[in-house]
């Protein structure tokens, strides 16, 4: 009686050929990997001696993204490139100094949540808060770098635009930056830097008027100003109406498109892109 194990089947040789063609891949990735985190060290280093502050640059990171879809191909979805990408961004901002985000999360059900999660990554550390009052003051107590807070609203937890202390907090960025049906609900950054353009963005408006202002009041102003865009929420507060608007292009400081109006400037972000076609 044979009491020895039957040798194992000997691997096809074009599976084989293909594995080691994925090994030789994998280690020209990670060569790639370790060059371009040498080039983002020496940016930290530069960023340090000349005092210039936070590395966020989130609509740098959108251009970077929308270059890469707009070549890609192939079997790997739009969602792989753009998860894999925003692991790279965050692994490399973590060289550059420590990264935190506050998150306005105040029950488990919250959206903002795992909309941060998404776009910062598993390694970047999530503070949760209440409140988005309280996840602002953490980033002006320099307890995180920036705060995710719910997408503006009428009332309650949305309505924190109507006090947001711009310019000193902006906002930077909208997530989910890939929109598909899986992703209805959205979300803002706001961060203590200025936003930076993408090429294609969207920037906010608070505005402010008289009591008895209306939304299609607001929005003659703003193309009487020369601006294209549309109101998303008006409040009224005691004697004043109150008017957020989001308008088409990036908005810098300074626009004299600005002077006629009675207007705070909110920020700027990139304008989503489009996910995967089910």
């Amino acid at each position: 009686m044979n009491d020895k194990a039957p040798a194992p089947p000997t691997a096809d040789p074009a599976l084989q050929a293909l594995r080691a063609e994925i090994d030789a891949l994998d280690d020209a990735m990670h060569d790639l990997l370790m060059r371009r985190a040498a080039v983002v060290a020496r940016m930290a280093a530069s960023r340090a001696k000349i005092g210039a502050g936070s590395p966020l640059r989130p609509g740098r990171e959108a251009a970077v993204l929308r270059r890469l879809l707009g070549r890609h191909s192939g079997a790997l979805s739009r969602g792989a490139v753009v998860r894999i990408w925003r692991h790279i961004f965050m692994a490399h901002t973590a060289i550059q100094g420590g990264f935190a985000a506050a998150v306005s999360a105040p029950g488990e059900a919250a959206p903002a949540m795992p909309l941060a999660r998404e776009h910062f990554g598993s390694a970047t550390p999530l503070h949760i808060y209440a409140s988005p009052a309280q996840a602002l003051a953490a980033v002006s107590a320099g307890k995180a770098s920036v705060a995710v807070l719910p997408a503006p609203a009428g009332e309650g937890d949305g309505a924190w635009w109507q006090t947001l202390e711009a310019p000193r907090l902006a906002v930077v960025a909208r997530l989910p930056f890939l929109a598909d049906a899986a992703h209805a609900d959205a979300a803002l950054v706001v961060a203590p830097v200025p936003p930076d353009s993408s090429g294609e963005d969207r920037s906010l408006l608070r505005l402010e008027a008289g009591a008895d202002a209306s939304r299609e009041s607001f929005a003659r102003m703003l193309t009487e100003a020369g601006l294209a865009g549309r109101i998303l929420c008006l409040a009224r507060q005691g004697g004043r109406s109150l008017a957020l608007a989001e308008i088409d292009g990036f908005i810098a400081a300074g626009d004299a498109r600005l002077d006629s109006l009675r207007c705070v400037l909110l920020g700027a972000y990139a304008v989503p892109v489009a996910g995967d076609v089910p």
